[in-house]
């Protein structure tokens, strides 16, 4: 349906009639607003069949073309229209919200005179149509004139206007197709220079500000270069910045919002054509240059993302790297003290004395390790490198262990516990190791932050399917400013110049990320410094559990096997407290300080578990333990990784290089015994193919920091 805004036939006699077509009401609307100022008549209509309706029975001086519509495109439409003799010329303007090259090449090849984006820029489009409109009064007028001869000189001026206008409507739409699309700055101002010499002047230059309004690009083309040239910036003569500066003739701002981009400069008079667009050309170049600009920003910040991520991964690596070496650093010094503790507890006799500092150092070292330890899981956590093993536990039980283990430094410290325990079984799906670190970083932190004398809760309840295990405590009590950061790495409350307490500030954030692996949570509370602290941990309950089956006893020390075990480690302290170790457990032992050396013993002594270092001179332990697997008779040997390095990767190439376990410095004396007792490997584990991935389920701090290569 066809929709005339003329208010009269009379009043419309003198009108031009200016055609609308879109199936969109709101934007019919939108070109009402921006053409009423035109004061012509104006027909909108809503499809295609409907605008060929209209130009059947009325001329029009211009048609506005929407290229989507739902039955005939706005394509298909002007095709139409050019079939029919009375709009075989009429102006069209196609109008889209999208346009690609091959799209834009299609509409012009229909006779498009321009091709416009939307949403559209009224003045342009107001100016644009404003054109045709006078063409087309132009041509009426000349059509009307009687006398012969004053029409044939009408028609000739109409002929030459037309000519120009055309002239304009190409020169701007060739210019919007040359911009269109333009992401690279340096060639728009080429290309823009290009379309301005010698069309509309004879020589000319564009230049580009940067955010401080100052020239930052520029270029130059005469009308006898064969293309611009670009030119620096700072070499632009004084009138050039003298004209930029002042503004005025043939000085054309590129504006885009309240700053220039930049200007052309035209160099004397320009072309008959060239003043009539030569301010288009500038403003559809400041819309171009404006896209080019911003799209080079998005690439910059691309690539400044890209940079950071490359110092983020680096830096990652770097920390790695630095993990592994301090694990392997600190796990060396710490495996041959702990190796001559066991030699003196088992040799010291009852000295009181003695027991009292073997009892010491123990501690100290078992102390040095959770340290090392902890600083390892905080960052497994964080790269979601740990893999709970989780079956039913019951929390009571797992509670009365941490209590018991804590019994020295209560005692220590002389602070009484009290507890607050169901009588039935609490059970919670976890990870039994890992759920014991947890209430055990808990009641240490408790003690450590609880003067001598002081005292200290931990219950259990059980809520609305949840469990709460509470820890409280009577002590220095937590800042009202630390309590929202409690549980961040390194986050540790005022100390005194003694350190008294120790630690490194990551047992809370171990705490709280386990419980989250958990599927729980924790809270912490205080009501100031000096008033004591309380920490309570929720974890979901299960339901039901079947029974466990009992563990088996562990065998009596009298009847465990003697071995013949080769001792591979270039670290003489280490070498020579582990050697001794085993001796006194009743094994032969072989040591090699070197990966070469214990090559050349071992088919004579033929040992049946070998402990191997990884960092040793000569062969590392990765390639005396490919060598080793490659010799038949060590078949059924076991070989054991015994080192400092306890990154995931250090496993995986151990367990390629043929390695059956994987244990960490310093080595639990129970866990070593424990592992020799296995033996060697036994037929069908001698025969299987390589062994398969151990989890990645690293052992809690304390527990035996033994990794087995499970073979299918």
């Amino acid at each position: 349906m066809a929709v005339s805004l003329s208010p009269s036939k009379e009043a419309a006699v003198d009108k031009a009639n200016i055609l609308v077509v879109d199936d969109l009401p709101e934007k019919l609307l939108v070109f009402r607003t921006v053409l009423e100022d035109l004061h012509q008549n104006l027909v909108f209509v809503r499809s295609g069949s409907e605008a060929l309706r209209e130009v059947l029975q009325r001329e029009f001086a211009v048609i506005l073309l929407d290229v989507n519509m739902p039955d005939i495109d706005g394509f298909e439409t002007a095709t139409l229209i050019r079939r029919y003799k009375r709009s075989a010329h009429t102006p069209i303007i196609f109008i889209t919200a999208y346009a690609d090259e091959l799209q834009t090449s299609r509409g012009y090849s229909l006779g498009a005179v321009d091709y416009i984006l939307s949403p559209v820029v009224p003045d342009i489009l107001r100016s644009k149509v404003r054109v045709f409109v006078e063409l087309h009064a132009l041509q009426r007028r000349i059509a009307q004139q009687a006398d012969e001869r004053v029409a044939l000189a009408a028609s000739a001026a109409a002929l030459q206007v037309a000519e120009e206008s055309t002239r304009r409507s190409a020169c701007l739409s060739d210019l919007s197709h040359a911009l269109s699309g333009l992401l690279d700055v340096r060639a728009g101002l080429h290309k823009l220079l290009g379309m301005v010499v010698p069309q509309l002047c004879t020589q000319a230059s564009v230049v580009l500000f940067d955010e401080q309004q100052r020239p930052h690009r520029a270029a130059r083309r005469g009308s006898g270069d064969l293309a611009a040239v670009d030119v620096d910036p700072a070499a632009l003569s004084e009138r050039e910045r003298a004209r930029l500066a002042a503004g005025g003739e043939h000085v054309h701002l590129l504006r885009s919002g309240e700053h220039p981009l930049g200007a052309l400069l035209i160099d004397g008079p320009p072309t008959p054509l060239g003043a009539a667009v030569l301010e288009e050309v500038a403003n559809r170049a400041a819309i171009a240059f404006a896209t080019a600009q911003l799209y080079q920003n998005l690439q910059d910040e691309i690539a400044e993302r890209r940079r950071a991520e490359v110092r983020l991964e680096e830096a990652n690596r770097r920390k790695d790297e630095f993990l592994a070496m301090l694990s392997h650093e600190l796990r060396n010094p710490l495996s041959p003290i702990a190796n001559a503790v066991e030699v003196i507890r088992r040799i010291g006799g009852h000295d009181p004395k003695l027991r009292w500092a073997t009892d010491i150092t123990d501690r100290q070292v078992r102390q040095l390790t959770r340290l090392v330890d902890e600083l390892l899981d905080v960052a497994r956590i964080s790269q979601g490198k740990i893999v709970l093993q989780k079956s039913p536990v019951d929390l009571g039980v797992l509670i009365s262990q941490c209590i018991e283990l804590q019994r020295p430094l209560l005692a220590a410290r002389q602070q009484s516990l009290t507890q607050a325990l169901p009588p039935q079984p609490v059970w919670v799906l976890g990870d039994g190791a890992r759920l014991q670190q947890v209430i055990s970083n808990l009641l240490s932190n408790a003690t450590k932050y609880t003067q001598n004398g002081g005292n200290l809760h931990i219950g259990l309840t059980v809520e609305q399917g949840r469990a709460m295990v509470i820890v409280r405590d009577n002590g220095m009590g937590i800042e009202p400013e630390l309590l929202p950061r409690v549980f961040e790495l390194f986050e540790q409350g005022q100390r005194a110049l003694d350190r008294n307490q120790g630690g490194l500030g990551v047992g809370l954030t171990l705490v709280q990320r386990l419980v989250r692996l958990h599927g729980g949570h924790v809270e912490a509370f205080s009501a100031g410094a000096g008033r004591g602290a309380e920490f309570r941990v929720f974890l979901p309950c299960l339901q039901a559990v079947e029974d466990l089956p009992a563990a088996d006893a562990p065998a009596a020390a009298d009847a465990l096997p003697r071995r013949r075990i080769l001792l591979v480690e270039d670290n003489v302290d280490v070498a020579d407290t582990t050697a001794l170790m085993l001796t006194m457990s009743g094994h032969t032992v072989r040591v090699s300080r070197d990966g070469m050396a214990a090559l050349s013993c071992v088919a004579e002594f033929a040992p049946e578990i070998v402990l191997l270092d990884i960092g040793l001179p000569l062969l590392d332990g990765y390639e005396v333990a490919r060598r080793m697997r490659a010799m038949p008779a060590l078949k059924r040997t076991r070989i054991v990784a015994l080192t400092g390095y306890g990154q995931p990767a250090d496993r995986r190439r151990g367990r390629e290089a043929g390695f059956d376990e994987h244990v960490l410095k310093p080595v639990d004396p129970a866990a070593l015994a424990a592992l020799i007792d296995r033996g060697p490997l036994s037929d069908e584990e001698a025969q299987a193919a390589d062994p398969a991935p151990e989890s990645e389920a690293a052992p809690a701090p304390g527990q035996a920091t033994l990794y087995s290569f499970k073979r299918p």
